[in-house]
């Protein structure tokens, strides 16, 4: 009866999760098939490994291994906190299937990711600060000066700003920037100055 309560908190942390953070923040559909599939499939696996003579750890290794091999060898790019809400769809699985587990502790677990992941990955936590990558149309080899650049047309403090391809041929110069804008609408800080950037 404890293992039918836990796959139900799991379930119900699982669809908070996806349908109450991640989805309404970043509206990737093709991720919530993916978040809940992970969930339920690693729910099943340890589930049906717990109830026979394999060791749990050799369950949990593979339903990690499963999971690694899926992030690497993905066909479109993932964003760091869209790989956090795997990991968090695996963690939820797995204490789900942990019948050795109190029931109160493995649902307060449950419960601790998915508060972590509200706050983590909340919109107004370091809310001015920026990452893009950006693609000048002249050849800049002076950093002091692709700052100075990179904060007029971002409108902010350029706290990082890395070249990852100077072509001197084309004129063209890319640069990975990490940068923070304050007094401005998300909206305004969202969308840099189109002079000179593609």
């Amino acid at each position: 009866m404890s293992q039918l309560i836990l796959f139900a908190i799991d379930i119900g942390a699982v669809v908070l999760l996806v349908f109450g953070l991640y989805f309404p923040r970043h509206r990737r559909r093709d991720l919530v098939v993916a978040y809940l599939g992970v969930n339920v499939g690693v729910l099943a696996v340890a589930s049906a490994l717990s109830a026979s003579n394999v060791g749990a750890g050799l369950g949990l290794g593979l339903a990690l291994f499963g999971v690694l091999s899926i992030i690497r060898l993905r066909s479109t790019e993932l964003d760091q906190h869209e790989v956090a809400y795997y990991f968090s769809a695996l963690a939820l699985g797995i204490l789900g299937a942990l019948s050795t587990t109190s029931i109160w502790l493995s649902a307060g677990l449950m419960g601790l990711i998915v508060v972590v992941m509200f706050l983590g990955d909340h919109p107004r936590l370091l809310r001015h600060y920026r990452h893009q990558i950006m693609v000048l149309d002249s050849a800049v080899t002076d950093h002091v000066t692709l700052v100075a650049q990179l904060e007029q047309l971002l409108g902010g403090r350029v706290h990082v700003a890395t070249v990852q391809r100077l072509d001197l041929v084309n004129e063209t110069t890319w640069v990975d920037v990490r940068y923070s804008v304050k007094g401005r609408s998300a909206r305004a800080a969202a969308a840099p100055a189109q002079a000179g950037v593609h």
